[in-house]
């Protein structure tokens, strides 16, 4: 069965007016608490990783040469220092 279509003028993502905006309440006051911890963001590295992040210049090219290589350039890099380093 298809959709009807939308009437004319219908926008399902409009520019939000002031009035809209003073109706807006903070998530926290609407949604019950185990719905906002769904939502809220846990990104990045998980805690006790052992890694850490540091900012190192590499030639130019030498950089190309991993990138070249795909996705995982990265764990290369810590690969092959890993290895000088044993």
């Amino acid at each position: 069965m298809a959709k009807a279509a939308p009437p004319e003028g219908y926008d399902d993502n409009p520019e939000w007016t002031d009035a809209d905006f003073a109706r807006g309440r903070p998530a926290g006051e609407i949604l019950p608490p185990d719905a906002l911890t769904a939502l809220v963001r846990k990104g990045g590295r998980p805690k006790g990783s052992g890694k850490e992040q540091v900012a190192v210049r590499i030639d130019k090219d030498v950089l190309a040469k991993l990138r070249a290589g795909g996705p995982g350039w990265q764990t290369r890099i810590n690969d092959i220092l890993r290895k000088a380093v044993a």
